[in-house]
């Protein structure tokens, strides 16, 4: 088997004191020498000079860097525009997704899903981008079945994706189903699987209840019962997580996409686990 590829995610810092805090981090999660950065996109678009700028500077670093790009209420002239600044930044990876609509925002835009944003980057650009896409083990919350959802999933692979990095999930079964089920109907591009480490369980809670990821029981009660005592989360986080990477890598997922939410001390301590 390959060896796995390690990636790791930051969100565009909104203020000055937040860039300084991503660059500590950053220089700190360098040195795991991860395949590549990614940075997000806020909703509508709502960050993208702070995600081109965050991936100019990490990319001045001498890390390659890939940003997100969303369609929802977006043109094809915005997009366009976007792809070009990228490749004369010499940015050679992308996520395309499909985005969600910020709040009181009208229209959905003119390319309403993430397969027909992967067609147009492909008719824009050829083959300069490596293009990833998500997936959802669990199915995305807005899917009307597991069946469907896994057809959007194969059409943004037939229209041009390299590879897929999942929504995160603690429920391993449920990611080697998803594979097992991509690769029933042809779809062999390499699943990457998202990880979120586990440091603060009421965020964990509002996160994963806006985005559909599962907390199992066991692990929801056992957070719970710590209470304020953030030390015992921090470490009963670490060994869930930690467990987690280790049976995914050796079930052969091709690698690691990490939710660092610009820390450094976790996906560090996982990583070190790892490799020990």
């Amino acid at each position: 088997m390959e060896t796995p590829d390690f990636s790791i995610e930051f969100f565009p810092p909104k203020t000055p004191e937040g860039a300084e805090k991503l660059r500590i981090a950053r220089e700190k999660l360098a040195d795991l020498q991860p395949k590549y950065f990614s940075v997000t996109f806020g909703a509508g678009g709502s960050t993208q000079q702070g995600t081109l700028a965050t991936v100019r500077e990490i990319q001045a670093a001498g890390h390659e860097a890939a940003p997100h790009l969303s369609c929802i209420g977006a043109t094809r002239e915005s997009i366009r525009d976007v792809l070009k600044q990228y490749q004369d930044s010499g940015i050679r990876r992308v996520v395309a997704l499909r985005g969600d609509l910020p709040s009181g925002y009208g229209g959905a835009g003119e390319l309403r899903y993430a397969s027909e944003l992967v067609e147009f980057i492909r008719q824009e650009t050829g083959d300069w981008f490596h293009i990833e896409v998500a997936a959802y083990p669990e199915m995305h919350p807005q899917a009307r079945s597991p069946q469907d959802d896994l057809q959007a999933f194969a059409r943004k692979v037939q229209a041009g994706a390299n590879a897929a990095i999942t929504q995160y999930f603690y429920n391993a079964d449920a990611y080697f189903q998803f594979v097992d089920n991509v690769r029933k109907l042809g779809v062999d591009v390499p699943v990457v699987a998202g990880i979120m480490p586990i440091t603060n369980y009421m965020q964990l809670m509002r996160f994963s209840d806006m985005c559909g990821a599962e907390i199992p029981r066991w692990v929801r009660l056992k957070l719970a019962s710590f209470g304020d005592d953030s030390a015992s989360i921090k470490a009963f986080g670490l060994d869930v997580v930690t467990g987690l990477c280790e049976r995914l890598l050796a079930g052969g997922a091709p690698g690691l996409h990490f939710y660092s939410m610009n820390q450094a001390a976790p996906t560090t301590a996982i990583w070190q686990r790892l490799r020990a």
